[in-house]
């Protein structure tokens, strides 16, 4: 499992959506969800080609985003998740 951190102009321009989007075609569980600051925070699993395609589009987002800075930790692996790639509240 890995937590991404992504910063720049991601909210409002459909980054949340398109990460899930993306996130469900490769076959992930996770979530993603908008933080109070401004960025995007998410967490993903699965196999470890699917988690490098997502950590690669996550550095440019949908057409309207501009990522400035993408932080990525390692972590233990989730909680089942029902199967589906979640987008949360915000934080």
């Amino acid at each position: 499992m890995i937590r991404l951190m992504v910063e720049g102009r991601v909210q409002g321009v459909g980054y949340r959506a398109s990460f899930a989007e993306r996130a469900r075609a490769l076959g992930l569980s996770g979530w993603v969800r908008n933080r109070r600051d401004g960025s995007v925070e998410a967490a993903v699993d699965g196999e470890p080609q699917a988690i490098e395609a997502i950590t690669t589009w996550a550095r440019h987002g949908p057409p309207a985003a501009r990522v400035s800075n993408v932080t990525i930790e390692d972590g233990p692996a989730l909680e089942p998740v029902g199967g589906d790639f979640k987008i949360l509240p915000t934080l």
